[in-house]
């Protein structure tokens, strides 16, 4: 390259940047020459390797000073609870209370049904709404639910609305999904096809997925009330038929086995997941070998923009293969590894399968369309390990699409499963390839009973981290590679969602060494309505960017999520007393003062 040529391409921004973080390189390539050798010449220029300099590290440094460092007393039970009424506060100190008591948790909807019939259903409504439905519920309908809201926003907090109401894809579905889902002869002789694949068939036993499920909302959505700059959660199985999802997830982790067979075959199984680049001439001699298709074909698949103009070919590469289909059930063919060919998952696809196909991927580009005119980010709940390939690959499609100028669509990571790493350092390299915002929310899971019920019952590998400190730890892995990719390029946002204080505490602690500002709105905050105010509104009163998940809808129907919401505050409860003896500290403290009435001012 001449020096003009040069010159014109730097000029242009045509030269990618080089990130430099002292003893933080995510290159793998690194100069071996010795000292000496480093000088070079373009067009009889000499050109010398420069040694880092100072300037960068003092420009960083002085980014660090600039930025205010926010410490947060989470025990300042006056700033915690000053949106709270005394009757709110003995409220939660009630219900959190109840929820210690294992006989009234796990019978609480005999216990409630018998409620229901003693007190009759106007008195059973009023209980509920001085008790459970009060403390996490926010109301019975959009309407109602905006003075809490217009309230939380008066302290500092935004709102993540959801309407709570659920209903059961019952054993009777389940059972007739797995009839329909019969799958060809060739696929049942595959070596691949035994243990690992069950985990992509319906089951009876596990027809209705809320059971064993204590803290995610697995509701389907009738309605969805959205708020400027706010955010929007919706579940990919309330936008079509679920058993889809179950089908492509199955094609997707399939088609990723074969890139494992094929980067086996090439010596390369060792190496970690985005080293694994596979040289293009071998893979398309082996896929001949293999009698996946022609030559021509072969070296059609391997034709475009970027595809395969390295050499070598990765797994992003190779998902990205799948995207080149006329249609939609062109994506349920799967590789025998047996055979090596592509064959149908399904021996029967009806047209009217298909439509059902086409019209949930509308669903979710109208959602999308509509999150963008409203200023309205769009945030993809996780759901069971064997319908999250499907939801995790559609999710990146819109985010490919939407997320070109800010981060709109956010995808779910659920970090007590052992690949939660893997998933999270993929997408984010598949969005610095393409130059789009990145979007993610990090919960620890809300799954693990069942998934462990499932794996276990239908035998396939546990895919949950064996404690709870391998999830903590799989957890602020996660989190500190995404903090420190926004470090480096400001693209990507990520929201904390815990009522772990421990994890709230090491994330402003990340930002503080990082220079990350809470005005930026790079880091959010989610908690769950009625649960750990005292880490949401000192948060929110700071200048975070802090969120409550606000559930409403009628009495009735909403019984089933605060049955949930009873045994998570069980399990979280019984672990730590501090938010009761927080709530009770702030009581004494207005007593003492003589606040018997406490009326929060905004």
């Amino acid at each position: 390259m001449s020096y003009t040529k040069f010159l014109a391409a730097l000029l242009k921004g045509n030269v990618k940047k080089v990130r430099i973080a002292p003893g933080k390189y995510r290159s793998t390539v690194a100069s071996t020459k010795p000292k000496e050798e480093k000088e070079q010449r373009i067009d009889g220029c000499p050109v010398i390797e420069a040694e880092p300099v100072e300037l960068i590290s003092q420009t960083k440094t002085l980014r660090k000073l600039e930025t205010r460092k926010v410490q947060i007393d989470f025990d300042n039970t006056e700033e915690a609870y000053k949106s709270k009424s005394n009757l709110e506060l003995l409220r939660s100190l009630l219900v959190f209370k109840l929820c210690t008591f294992d006989f009234l948790v796990e019978r609480n909807k005999e216990l409630i049904d018998l409620s229901r019939k003693l007190l009759g259903q106007r008195l059973f409504g009023t209980m509920m709404k001085m008790t459970f439905y009060g403390q996490f519920v926010a109301g019975e309908d959009s309407n109602s639910i905006k003075p809490l809201v217009h309230k939380n926003e008066a302290f500092g907090v935004g709102s993540v609305l959801d309407y709570s109401v659920e209903e059961d894809l019952t054993q009777e579905e389940a059972e007739k999904k797995e009839m329909d889902s019969c799958v060809s002869e060739a696929e049942k002789e595959s070596p691949d096809y035994g243990l690992r694949e069950k985990k992509y068939k319906a089951h009876r036993q596990f027809g209705d997925r809320r059971g064993g499920v204590i803290s995610a909302r697995t509701y389907f959505y009738a309605d969805e009330v959205t708020s400027a700059d706010g955010f929007s959660a919706i579940k990919m199985t309330a936008l079509g038929r679920p058993h889809f999802l179950l089908q492509f997830s199955e094609v997707l982790v399939k088609w990723r086995r074969f890139f494992n067979v094929l980067a086996a075959q090439q010596g390369k199984s060792e190496m970690m997941v985005l080293d694994q680049k596979l040289e293009l001439e071998q893979l398309k001699e082996s896929l001949a070998e293999m009698g996946v298709g022609d030559k021509n074909q072969i070296e059609n698949w391997f034709t475009g923009e970027r595809l395969g103009l390295s050499g070598t070919i990765d797994l992003l590469d190779w998902n990205s293969l799948i995207n080149d289909t006329t249609k939609i059930s062109n994506l349920l063919m799967v590789p025998n590894l047996k055979t090596g060919h592509l064959e149908p998952l399904l021996k029967r696809f009806t047209a009217e399968e298909e439509q059902q196909m086409k019209r949930m991927l509308q669903r979710v580009d109208v959602l999308a369309k509509h999150a963008v005119e409203n200023g309205v980010r769009l945030m993809v709940d996780a759901e069971q390990t064997y319908f999250q390939p499907a939801i995790s690959r559609l999710t990146l499609e819109m985010q490919r699409k939407f997320n070109r100028e800010k981060p709109i669509i956010f995808n779910t990571y659920q970090c007590y499963l052992k690949e939660a790493y893997e998933n999270v350092t993929m997408d984010v390299e598949l969005s610095r390839r393409e130059g789009w915002y990145f979007g993610a929310k990090l919960v620890r899971g809300a799954y693990m009973y069942q998934e462990r019920a499932r794996a276990q019952e239908i035998g396939y590998e546990d895919p949950i981290n064996p404690d709870y400190e391998a999830t903590n730890r799989m957890y602020h892995r996660c989190l500190e590679y995404l903090l420190e990719e926004i470090e480096h390029s400001r693209t990507a946002n990520v929201m904390v969602a815990t009522h772990n204080e421990d994890t709230v505490k090491f994330t402003l602690e990340k930002m503080n060494d990082m220079g990350l500002s809470p005005n930026e709105n790079k880091v959010y905050f989610g908690q769950l309505l009625g649960m750990c105010d005292q880490i949401s509104f000192p948060l929110g009163q700071a200048g975070f960017p802090v969120y409550k998940y606000v559930p409403y809808g009628p009495v009735d129907e909403v019984i089933p999520y605060l049955s949930r919401r009873a045994q998570e505050n069980r399990g979280f409860m019984k672990g730590s007393q501090r938010e009761r003896s927080l709530l009770w500290k702030e009581l004494k403290r207005r007593f003492l003062k003589g606040q018997i009435v406490y009326t929060p001012v905004y």
